[in-house]
């Protein structure tokens, strides 16, 4: 498949989104449900998106087809008003500069039998940049996350896990790209680190015309760095709109109880919430219990 130009959306800016998925579904089988039924939403440029949901929700399935991991069953996804859905891989392998990822775990994604420099240099090499050009690029991407002189030279073992989470955010940024799909970047770090890398990504994103795509279960998290909010249970998108709206006036259950069970530093208010997240889940469970029972009633099934 050749990726082909779009011409939808320019009708109010002239400039399509950076991002747009069109009523995307991934399906694991023929004849399996859908991980993901009917999702759509866009990302400008220097925009963040919050997709937030919990285990299962479908999610990582929409970060891996955006990055080509996961294949399509139907919909479209456009990247810069490109249709990438069904890229062939030599395509896939153009876009890798511009379309990067940050995964949960980075240690299981570094060669730990490579030096950190030979692992951010390889996207680099892989797209033609000279030698000398690719250790310059390297140095200043570590450097731009904090990262001391010399760790090019050092192994993944000799880090953190606060830095080698650095490091993969450093890997990710290299090639300069236009969006980043983070998928759960700081679920497994403290709380301190959790607030440094996000620091890290809000400065980062302020520095380039840089746009994020940030999965998480947590709202807390996304409320530090979103601009918009998308809401996904059970592969479907229950409620999306801006942080402010979303957080502010939740109109699903699920979202109530997503923000309910967010974590706060008040430990009062953290009972609250715990208390609350208990009393919404039995409702949503009781009603989920009770919905085919109505439906039979009204002869609805």
């Amino acid at each position: 498949m050749t990726i082909s130009e779009s011409s939808s959306d320019r009708a109010t800016t002239g400039v399509p989104p950076l991002l747009e998925v069109r009523n995307l579904v991934v399906r694991y089988g023929r004849t399996g449900p859908a991980a993901v039924d009917d999702v759509s939403f866009t990302i400008a440029r220097g925009e963040t998106l919050g997709l937030v949901g919990e285990s299962g929700s479908g999610k990582t399935t929409i970060g891996r087809a955006i990055l080509g991991l996961q294949p399509v069953t139907s919909g479209e996804i456009w990247f810069d008003g490109k249709d990438i859905t069904r890229a062939s891989v030599a395509e896939r392998r153009a876009l890798q500069g511009d379309l990067r990822a940050v995964f949960q775990d980075p240690f299981s994604s570094l060669n730990p039998r490579r030096h950190i420099g030979d692992s951010l240099a390889e996207p680099l090499k892989v797209s033609g940049v000279p030698g000398p050009e690719r250790s310059v690029r390297v140095d200043e991407a570590l450097a731009s996350v904090g990262l001391p002189d010399g760790s090019a030279e050092r192994y993944p073992r000799q880090f953190s896990g606060g830095q080698r989470q650095r490091v993969a955010i450093a890997r990710a940024l290299v090639t300069d790209p236009r969006l980043v799909v983070c998928d759960e970047a700081v679920s497994a770090l403290d709380l301190s680190t959790q607030a440094q890398i996000l620091n890290l990504l809000a400065e980062l994103r302020r520095g380039a015309d840089l746009g994020y795509l940030f999965i998480a279960h947590d709202m807390a998290v996304v409320e530090f760095l979103a601009q918009r909010i998308l809401v996904l249970n059970r592969g479907r998108v229950v409620e999306q709109g801006t942080t402010a709206e979303v957080l502010g006036n939740p109109q699903d259950s699920y979202t109530r109880v997503l923000i309910a069970a967010s974590p706060v530093p008040d430990p009062d208010e953290q009972v609250r919430r715990r208390e609350a997240w208990q009393r919404l889940r039995a409702e949503m469970k009781a009603a989920a219990a009770a919905a085919p029972a109505t439906a039979v009633a009204n002869g609805l099934n």
